[in-house]
């Protein structure tokens, strides 16, 4: 795990209050619309990408859901999500790993990913991060990511991003059957607006 990186984000879960975060949802409807409309078991297994301390699991274990996964890099951001679902965290399976490096023998129905993928800026993380959605993503399952767009910001956090357009989304997962994308305009905590592409995906490799 890159060290520097991983301790920039353990940095930022201590020393930073979820309403200091520019990405921060009190709820997270947009990413929870896509979802519903996707129409997943109850018992689909679930990964949330880079979920930090976000709301979505909570959401998600309200609506029913049984199987979730939420992974970060930061230890720090899931023992935030942790201690704010007290009892409830106990039926949530957190990981703490670096995307890039992540393995596992689950398969799952769902990755989604808010925020995450912008981050990865060099040719080799954007492959070892497809490389990971293709082994893990069941034959028909679903990807929902969400990630700067063009007219987005450059760079967040302190760090670099690379900002995507919907050709250009599209092209990255040329062999998942694209469903939608669409333009969303995220406002701060502190009122800035940030544009976001979201995009909905389906695997459709019968290798999986």
């Amino acid at each position: 795990m890159s060290l520097n990186v991983k301790e920039h984000w353990e940095n930022i879960y201590q020393t930073k209050n979820p309403i200091e975060m520019s990405w921060h949802q009190e709820k997270p409807n947009t990413s929870l619309g896509l979802i519903i409309e996707i129409g997943l078991n109850k018992d689909a297994k679930i990964i949330d990408v880079g979920g930090g301390d976000s709301k979505l699991v909570d959401n998600l274990l309200d609506m029913g859901f049984t199987n979730i996964s939420v992974l970060d890099i930061s230890s720090n951001a899931l023992e935030r999500a942790k201690k704010r679902l007290r009892d409830k965290a106990d039926s949530v399976k957190w990981i703490v790993s670096d995307i890039r490096e992540f393995e596992t023998k689950d398969k799952y129905d769902l990755w989604h990913d808010r925020a995450v993928l912008h981050f990865l800026t060099a040719d080799e993380d954007i492959n070892k991060y497809m490389s990971n959605i293709r082994l893990l993503l069941k034959y028909n399952g679903y990807l929902i990511v969400s990630i700067f767009s063009l007219n987005g910001p450059k760079r967040c956090s302190g760090l670099d991003i690379k900002q995507y357009s919907e050709d250009s989304i599209k092209k990255l997962f040329y062999d998942f059957e694209h469903i939608k994308s669409f333009e969303e305009k995220h406002l701060t905590p502190w009122g800035d607006s940030q544009i976001f592409i979201c995009s909905v995906f389906k695997n459709k490799d019968k290798k999986q």
